[in-house]
């Protein structure tokens, strides 16, 4: 309490004496925000260890209450510690101390209207939000805010690794903005966009030597809308823009509103000068609250997929038969039943099959379509999940023959009318004892703390693209050693599949190769982080993989007590360690064309026996005893498109 009042007497002599500069420090000192008034313009800027990591970007709002972006005056100062402990499930860590410094920084308009910017700074993160509040006689009471002047402007040296924002209703059957784009790796950062809309959230980028910075936003639900990056501008670097008028099929304001007085949500800033804090961070889930209590206990765990390899054709009875006895053969705790399930099964033999599948210790999820009128997906079930009535009703009726989950697909885009119908299928969902995973869709953004029954989200260029075409299958080691840097850094993905055919086909001898081997398809679910993970076995692979193979998945874990980066770089490799319980697994995965020997770092498990998998380049996949040394150390090769796994 004397800490607290000592820096608030501190910021009020900082404004008795016209100071225009306001700073503010981690915990630990080493981040260090400024926040700069200059000719009624305010500024932020960001530094690690002393150096500069984040110029001197723009800070305001534009609001139909007033512009708070221009003709401000800081008015006053407000600082105080905060400290946060708290439980989770489902994340990359299942406990999190969270303790940084909090200052709120007041202006006033030219027409003296109010507004406040409030900064929590952290050991290695920073996030920002907006606080509206009443004007004159108490009023107004609500806003709508039209743009932000919010900006990220970095040191010429850095590089992007980056995904654009597509234009709404284009791709297949107009189903386009849904975060399934390529990223780029090491892009300059004045490239122009895939499509001039600029680019989504999360956003990875290298400062030269410096360091590394992740940017995003946390916070979204029905609150606001999402919002991304515009393309960058040198002379103001990346500015936060809102949604395209045209997602939603048009329908629905571009704008967010907000109750008055009122927050918008945080943009979040994570530093560090290796890619440890990066891959580690929580600040999508400190700073938010659980919005509703969990209505049961959510199970963790694994489900099987016929989708992803036999496609449309599969989705009858006999095939999901296979699947669910696939799933129970490997112990796994899910089956996904994919689209058409109500026209090419039944809502009557879905019955049956749910109750089949119980008796074998497995659970069924069910595929939706959140149409609407977002975009022309065709697959059904349609218009069950857009409407509250027809939510209820679906619901209930999976309630009672055992629905463990449901996956929703083809949203239409980042409007606030359809963040707030994630937030209602989530909350409808949790009443009756469902768990959610969303595809075709936005970021998530602090969803898994928010929403107690939410699992992952796709969002991002998923493992069905693997299937498809050869170029994508190409494309997926570099995708996998790239996300646990910046989209999986973020939110629990939905990748859809740890694949083990050979060949994208049902009968594994034509079409298309898988360009992993089978230690990399292993790896990634561990480096892959996501509650309830999809192991897309097929029924052939429970004859045609290795025993110890099927043993790994059999008891491969999808919760985490802990996770420490051990090295890598975005795209090229990455090497993970977790922990559940007493348990230690550490991945590797290799995206380059040559062989990879390591020497790692791993003191957790000093002079520990492991079980270590591994490819050999003649052999294929070999599973050996192995000891770390006494010192922490031990040396690993792995083969280009491959990986490793050390188990303890």
């Amino acid at each position: 309490m004397k800490r607290t009042l000592l820096l608030l007497l501190t910021a009020v002599v900082s404004v008795l004496t016209a100071s225009a500069t306001t700073v503010i420090p981690s915990p630990d000192g080493r981040t260090q925000v400024t926040v700069d008034v200059t000719d009624g313009h305010v500024f932020y800027s960001i530094a690690l260890d002393g150096v500069q990591m984040l110029c001197p970007s723009a800070l305001g709002l534009r609001t139909n209450i007033g512009d708070f972006s221009a003709g401000l005056k800081l008015m006053g100062v407000e600082s105080k510690d905060i400290e946060k402990h708290y439980e989770m499930a489902q994340t990359k860590a299942s406990h999190a101390d969270f303790t940084a410094r909090q200052t709120t920084l007041t202006f006033e308009n030219a027409k003296h209207h109010r507004m406040s910017i409030e900064f929590t700074v952290a050991n290695g993160d920073v996030a920002f939000r907006y606080l509206l509040h009443r004007q004159e006689n108490d009023n107004p009471k609500s806003a709508v805010v039209y743009a932000e002047a919010s900006s990220f402007r970095l040191p010429s040296e850095a590089t992007a690794f980056v995904s654009p924002q597509a234009t709404p209703m284009i791709g297949w059957e107009r189903t386009k903005p849904s975060y399934e784009e390529v990223y780029s790796a090491d892009a300059p950062l004045t490239a122009t966009s895939q499509y001039g809309q600029g680019y989504v959230f999360p956003a990875l980028f290298r400062i030269g030597d410096h360091g590394w910075m992740l940017i995003s936003e946390t916070g979204v639900g029905s609150n606001y809308c999402g919002a991304h990056l515009n393309d960058y501008d040198p002379a103001r670097g990346y500015t936060i823009a809102y949604p395209q008028q045209g997602e939603n099929n048009g329908i629905g304001s571009a704008s967010a509103g907000i109750p008055v007085p009122g927050y918008t949500p945080y943009r979040t800033i994570t530093l560090d000068r290796t890619p440890k804090h990066i891959v580690e961070t929580t600040i999508a889930y400190d700073l938010v609250e659980p919005l509703y209590a969990p209505s049961q206990p959510f199970k963790p765990g694994r489900y099987t997929w016929s989708w992803l390899i036999w496609q449309d054709e599969s989705i009858n009875y006999a095939d999901q038969v296979k699947f669910v006895d696939t799933a129970a053969a490997m112990g796994f705790e899910y089956c996904l039943v994919d689209n058409w399930w109500d026209q090419r099964i039944g809502r009557d033999s879905i019955a049956l099959l749910s109750q089949y599948a119980q008796r074998q210790g497995v659970k069924l999820m069910l595929w939706y379509n959140s149409n609407g009128y977002e975009n022309d997906a065709p697959q059904t079930p349609r218009q069950r999940m857009n409407t509250a009535i027809a939510r209820d009703e679906e619901m209930r009726w999976m309630q009672s023959i055992g629905i463990a989950g449901i996956k929703v697909d083809f949203f239409g885009g980042d409007k606030q009318q359809t963040m707030a119908l994630y937030e209602d299928i989530l909350a409808d969902a949790n009443r009756y004892g469902l768990q959610v995973i969303f595809h075709g869709c936005t970021l998530p953004r602090g969803w898994e703390r928010m929403y107690p029954n939410y699992v992952a989200s796709e969002a991002v260029l998923a493992s069905e693209n693997v299937f498809f075409t050869e170029e994508h299958a190409r494309r997926q080691p570099f995708d996998l050693t790239l996300h646990p840097f910046c989209r999986n850094a973020t939110a629990s993905m939905d990748w859809g599949g740890i694949i083990l055919n050979k060949r994208m086909s049902p009968d594994n001898r034509s079409r298309h190769a898988r360009q992993t081997t089978d230690i990399f398809e292993l790896a990634s679910g561990i480096t892959m982080q996501t509650a309830v993970q999809c192991v897309a076995i097929q029924p052939n692979n429970l004859e045609e993989l290795p025993d110890f193979e099927l043993n790994f998945l059999k008891k491969l874990p999808t919760t985490w007590d802990e996770t420490v980066f051990i090295d890598g770089y975005p795209g090229r490799y990455v090497i993970l360690a977790r922990r559940t319980g007493s348990q230690w697994y550490v991945a590797g995965l290799n995206a380059e064309a040559k062989a990879k020997t390591l020497t790692l770092s791993l003191p957790q498990l000093a002079g520990k026996p492991v079980a270590y998998y591994y490819d050999d380049a003649k052999r294929g996949p070999q599973l050996k005893n192995a000891s770390v040394g006494t010192d922490g150390r031990i040396k690993v090769t792995i083969q280009p498109n491959g990986g490793i796994l050390l188990t303890y």
